[in-house]
């Protein structure tokens, strides 16, 4: 039998904090894996894309620091939580919705954040988690910034168990 895996995506910010714990509570409830994801884009590149003249920021280790950050973001959900389940983690350049997408074609389940650290914050604010509900090859949990997921929780270790 396959372990089932869970995809989620990781930013720094508060909310995919809190997607990861999430996850890996329900990993520990369901006995599935975790496979935590960070994604990066060159600045310049993307700035562009949004028709704005880029700020050069000098010749920087985006996937460096992006590893950093999700490092960071998984220690500290671990030493909260001190789970036994294992997480996985991986840093990809390219689009957040895509790379999430990519990851999630074999998962079980995809957790994003409902808000996030983007490019232009107050115009595209929840973009990649929705353009994730829209494509997703799998089931995904959408973790509001406030409140309680208990209902999101449930459901899935419903389907879970009876599935299993």
């Amino acid at each position: 039998m396959t372990r089932r895996r869970v995809v989620v995506g990781v930013d720094g910010s508060p909310c995919s904090e809190k997607a990861l714990r999430w996850a890996i509570a329900l990993a520990e409830r369901t006995d599935a894996e975790v496979e935590a994801v960070a994604s990066w884009q060159d600045p310049v590149t993307t700035t562009y894309a949004f028709g704005l003249t880029p700020v050069y920021a000098g010749d920087q280790d985006w996937a460096g620091i992006t590893g950093r950050c999700l490092q960071e973001s998984v220690a500290r959900a671990v030493e909260e939580l001190h789970p036994r389940v294992a997480i996985v983690t991986r840093v990809a350049e390219g689009n957040p919705a895509q790379v999430l997408l990519d990851a999630a074609a074999s998962a079980h389940l995809l957790v994003v954040g409902s808000r996030g650290h983007g490019t232009l914050a107050g115009i595209l604010l929840g973009s990649v988690s929705q353009h994730c509900v829209q494509h997703a090859p799998c089931p995904v949990v959408v973790i509001p910034a406030g409140g309680s997921w208990d209902a999101a929780e449930e459901a899935w270790t419903a389907t879970v168990t009876s599935a299993g």
